[in-house]
C-alpha cells in the first residue's frame, strides 16, 4: 500500500481543504521556511468570500495582505517580521505581536492556543501512518493538540528526524499534495560582509567557545555562520532553536558529539532547520541524533538553566555604549522579532558556566553612507531585546568586549575599542555629554 492509499479517505484538493474555514474562524498557519504555501494560496483565493479571519502565522513568509480590501477578509498575527510582511507590519496592517518568553506545551496569550483550524506541511506517512513535520516542527505538536481541525499539506521531501517531529494520520483531519515552496528571499552579501562575518567567528570560536560547551547559535547574517568555524572544538554539544548549516558536518565529523550535555545527551536538539544545504539535510535525515522539539520546549528557560557550560551566540542589529542590545527593531521600525534569543541569553547567565555573546559588525552602509552599530545611546522607540545585564561578551570584527562585572565607564571603554575607528572619536565624545563619562 503506498502513502496516498493508506490516506485515500482524507486526501482531497486544497480548494476542498480550505472550504471549510467560514468567516470569523481562528486560522493558524505552520511558520517560516515550512510555511504550507499550497493551502495558503488556497485560502487567500476565497478572500472575497471571507471576513474577519484570524491569521496567527509567526514569521509568515507569505503575503497574506497586498490591497486594502483584503484586510476585511483577514485580520494577521505575526510575532516575527520577514521580508515578506515587513512593511505591512510597520504600516500597521499585520499586528505584531511581540513574545519572549516561551514554555513547554504552552501557545503563548495572543497567539491563539485553542485556533479553529491549523493548516501544517507534513511528510508522507511511514508504514506505520506517521508524518514528519520535516526541518520545522516549531509549535505543530502543541497546536496539532489545541486545534479544532488539523489540515495537512504533503511535501515528499521532507526529512525524518528524532524528538517530536511526528504525528499519525489519524490525527489530521485532512490531507492535501503540496507544492515546492518558492525559496526565502537572501540578499546578496558584499566582500566586506563575508569578511567581517569571518573575522566575528574566528574570534567567537577560539577565544569564547570551549572543548564541551554546549552551543546555542541563533540566527541572522553573522551568528548563523558560527558552525562554519567550530572545525577545531571538542566533543561540543548543541541546544538550539534554529540548527543552522555546518552542524551536521560537525557531527559527521565527530567535533560534536554531545557527550558531555546536562540534558539530551548524544543529542543535537533544536525546533527546526533553517537554509540548510542539500549535504547538510542529508546528514540529518533519518539519523537518531538530530532531534526536534516543540518551539516551547526548546526556548523554555526552566529547561535550559540545567545545561552546564551553555553558550549563547546571537545576532545584535545594534549596542549601546552601555550594553544594551536592540536585535528586533531598527528605532521604532519593528525588522525582525524576539524569537528565543533573550529567553537563551538569560538562560546563559544563570547555567552553570554559562556566557551569553552577542555579534554583529561594527557598521554597515545605508545609502553609501556609514554608519555605526555601535552607538551613544539606542535610537528613539528602540526595542530592548537584551537588557545589558544579561550580556557577557559583545564581539565585532574588531574585537571582544567583556562586560560582565564591568562598571558603566569600564563598558563604554570596552565597547568603544570595538566600534569602527572611524566612529571612535564621536563616540567619546557622546560618553562624556551623556553619561558624564570620560575614557
Amino acid at each position: 500500500m503506498n502513502w496516498r492509499q493508506m490516506i485515500a479517505d482524507k486526501l482531497t484538493n486544497p480548494q476542498e481543504a480550505v472550504r471549510a474555514i467560514r468567516s470569523g474562524d481562528r486560522v493558524v498557519v505552520h511558520p517560516f521556511t515550512t510555511t504550507p504555501f499550497t493551502l495558503c494560496q488556497a485560502l487567500y483565493e476565497r478572500r472575497r468570500e471571507l471576513q474577519n479571519v484570524t491569521i496567527v502565522h509567526p514569521a509568515g513568509l507569505f503575503p497574506w495582505i497586498r490591497e486594502e480590501a483584503d484586510l476585511e477578509s483577514f485580520h494577521v498575527v505575526n510575532n516575527y517580521a520577514t521580508p515578506f510582511d515587513r512593511d505591512a507590519v510597520n504600516r500597521g496592517l499585520v499586528d505584531y505581536l511581540p513574545i519572549g518568553v516561551w514554555k513547554e506545551a504552552e501557545i503563548p496569550p495572543g497567539a491563539v492556543p485553542e485556533p479553529d483550524f491549523y493548516l501544517v506541511p507534513v511528510s508522507p506517512p511511514d508504514k506505520h501512518g506517521y508524518c514528519s513535520f520535516g526541518t520545522g516542527v516549531w509549535f505543530a505538536p502543541t497546536w496539532c493538540r489545541q486545534a479544532r481541525r488539523v489540515i495537512a499539506e504533503v511535501h515528499e521531501n521532507f526529512i525524518r528526524t528524532g524528538g517530536e517531529n511526528h504525528i499519525h494520520i489519524s490525527r489530521i483531519d485532512a490531507f492535501v499534495e503540496g507544492q515546492p515552496p518558492p525559496p526565502p528571499p537572501i540578499p546578496p552579501r558584499s566582500e566586506e560582509e563575508v569578511a567581517v562575518t569571518e573575522v566575528i567567528c574566528t574570534l567567537v570560536a577560539n577565544e569564547i567557545i570551549k572543548d564541551r560547551d554546549t552551543v546555542q547559535i541563533g540566527i541572522g547574517t553573522v551568528s548563523a555562520a558560527l558552525g562554519m568555524y567550530l572545525g577545531d572544538k571538542r566533543d561540543l554539544g548543541i541546544q538550539t532553536e534554529i540548527i543552522t548549516g555546518g552542524i551536521p558536518r560537525l557531527v559527521e565529523a565527530g567535533v560534536v558529539t554531545g557527550k558531555y550535555k546536562t540534558l539530551h545527551r548524544g543529542k543535537v536538539v533544536g525546533s527546526a532547520c533553517v537554509a540548510l544545504p542539500p549535504e547538510d539535510l542529508a546528514i540529518m535525515d533519518g539519523n537518531p541524533i538530530f532531534e526536534l522539539y516543540d518551539f516551547g520546549y526548546v526556548d523554555d528557560v526552566r529547561m535550559l538553566v540545567r545545561h552546564q557550560n551553555l553558550v549563547a551566540v546571537n545576532n545584535a542589529l545594534m549596542v549601546d555604549l552601555t550594553g544594551q542590545v536592540a536585535s528586533e527593531t531598527i528605532g521604532s521600525r519593528v525588522w525582525t522579532g524576539v524569537g528565543g534569543q533573550t529567553a537563551f541569553m538569560i538562560a546563559a547567565q544563570y547555567a552553570p558556566g554559562g556566557r551569553s555573546v552577542s555579534v554583529l559588525p561594527s557598521s554597515h552602509l545605508v545609502n553609501g553612507e556609514r554608519r555605526t552599530r555601535i552607538v551613544p545611546a539606542l535610537p528613539e522607540g528602540s526595542v530592548v531585546t537584551v537588557p545589558r545585564t544579561f550580556v557577557d561578551y559583545v564581539v565585532t570584527e574588531h574585537g571582544i568586549a567583556t562586560l560582565r562585572g564591568k562598571t558603566v565607564r569600564e563598558r563604554i571603554g570596552e565597547l568603544i575599542a570595538i566600534a569602527h575607528p572611524d566612529f571612535r572619536a564621536e563616540l567619546k565624545k557622546e560618553a562624556q555629554r551623556l553619561y558624564g563619562i570620560t575614557v
